[in-house]
């Protein structure tokens, strides 16, 4: 009885295995080969999928996803003989999972190496500034060389990207230099551009200010010579609205007379012969009785103050007159053999005052 129960539960756990064995549950976007017999039979998709335990043998999954892989820094040299180490990532995916069991060994390695081979054709035709500046033509190419050696492996490779690209030390440090003397060149332009847009508006400014000025000068010197023109007008108006007679015309050149003997370089001073008559027009104003102007007319009567004045004034104009005369009469003084006096008002002054003694 106890042989024939274990007899039995070894039949039981050996049908719930081999029910297990005859399925497999494949998850989405992934793929199982399976040999019958040793040779390829199917491929299974997606879901649940019975195959025929002990004969059928079940591969592992494929992944049918895209798939990135990123390889080692590759030592390539470039045309100008310099060693670059560059570093590629590879984008692919496959799409034919018995293709890619069956026709390659190992699909990643192959793909590493293809990438190598071709990166080191591509670049070796290209110098090292070719190569920093013309990574989109590298990738191209790599991805159409690629994509066809790959196609017969169930691959499709999608991109390859540079992802870095490593030039010698020495190649580092000259282009660092090289950079850096690009920056002081553009920082010196604009600095000279800078110091020239200062100049040239410093320049401007002072044109302006200097317009300005001289406009300003310009109109100073119109309102003044306005002004001046004013004024004139308005003396000589004055003048003819007054009516004045020639003995105020007389008194008023023997006011200018000191005038003309104020230059400090005047050694020697002429009395012209009008004096003459001038003293004598204003000592005939002051000794006989004038009309009066019309702008005397309507004047007040002279106060005592003024009739002083009139006489210290008649009495001055006397004096001049004499003086004047005897100036006429005499001309230059002789001070010694030889010897004039450069001004003869001053020895009339000089024999008035001995005569006043």
């Amino acid at each position: 009885m106890d042989a024939l129960l274990i007899a039995g539960l070894l039949v039981v756990l050996f049908a719930v295995f081999t029910v297990m064995r005859s399925v497999r549950i494949v998850p989405q976007a992934r793929a199982r080969n399976v040999e019958r017999l040793g040779r390829y039979h199917s491929t299974l998709k997606p879901g649940l999928n019975f195959v025929i335990p002990y004969i059928d043998r079940v591969y592992p999954m494929i992944d049918l996803r895209e798939q990135v892989v990123s390889f080692r820094p590759q030592p390539v040299i470039t045309e100008d003989n310099l060693v670059v180490e560059i570093d590629t990532v590879l984008y692919f995916q496959v799409t034919d999972p018995r293709a890619a069991a069956y026709e390659i060994a190992n699909y990643i390695q192959a793909v590493e190496q293809l990438t190598v081979t071709t990166l080191r054709n591509v670049v070796g035709s290209l110098d090292l500034e070719m190569t920093l500046t013309s990574r989109d033509t590298i990738n191209s190419q790599l991805r159409g060389v690629l994509d066809e050696a790959t196609g017969k492996w169930g691959i499709r490779v999608n991109r390859v990207e540079i992802k870095a690209i490593d030039p010698p030390k020495t190649i580092k440090e000259a282009m660092e230099k090289q950079m850096r003397a690009e920056r002081d060149k553009r920082a010196a332009i604009l600095n000279a551009e800078g110091q020239r847009q200062s100049q040239i508006l410093t320049a401007e400014g002072d044109k302006q200010s200097a317009i300005l000025r001289a406009e300003g000068d310009r109109s100073a010197a119109i309102l003044k010579a306005q002004g001046q023109s004013q004024a004139i007008d308005e003396v000589f108006q004055a003048v003819h609205r007054n009516d004045p007679d020639p003995q105020l015309l007389a008194y008023q050149y023997l006011q200018v007379l000191p005038e003309l003997a104020k230059g400090q370089g005047n050694t020697f001073w002429v009395i012209p012969s009008e004096v003459t008559s001038a003293l004598q027009g204003v000592s005939k104003a002051f000794t006989e009785s004038l009309p009066r102007s019309p702008a005397t007319r309507e004047a007040p009567a002279v106060s005592e103050t003024a009739a002083r004045e009139s006489a210290q004034a008649e009495q001055a104009a006397a004096e001049a007159v004499a003086e004047a005369a005897q100036a006429d009469t005499l001309g230059p003084r002789q001070l010694g053999p030889g010897v004039t006096s450069p001004d003869p008002l001053a020895d009339l002054q000089e024999n008035r005052h001995r005569t006043t003694s």
